[in-house]
């Protein structure tokens, strides 16, 4: 599955746009289909890394562990490389509609 479309990425506010935004819209949800993992992005954008360019997120990752969630900064090379406890990799919600972050559980 592919975790960036341009549909993505035209959606994708830049970072920082929303940090004075109380309840901002998360625009993404990748999810761990085998683990409970979900991660709701807000902002993001492209960042040139050492290892080359990246897309940098910003947004609340919610687990097993931290149920109530927790904000945060995350990229898509570590996503592609999450695994859950089967084996499956992060997958992109592909009905999610964009809402505000307090209704994002």
């Amino acid at each position: 599955m592919k975790l960036m479309t341009q549909e993505v990425i035209k959606g994708l506010p830049k970072l920082y746009s929303q940090e004075n935004v109380e309840d901002p819209i998360v625009r993404v949800k990748f999810f761990t289909p085998d683990a409970g993992w979900t991660w709701y992005v807000t902002e993001g954008e492209q960042k040139e890394y050492d290892h080359g360019m990246d897309w940098l997120f910003f947004g609340k990752c919610v687990s097993p562990m931290c149920p109530d969630g927790e904000w945060g900064y995350t990229t898509l090379g570590q996503l592609q490389e999450v695994r859950g406890g089967l084996g499956l990799p992060v997958e992109r919600d592909m009905y999610f509609d964009p809402k505000p972050a307090s209704q994002c559980k």
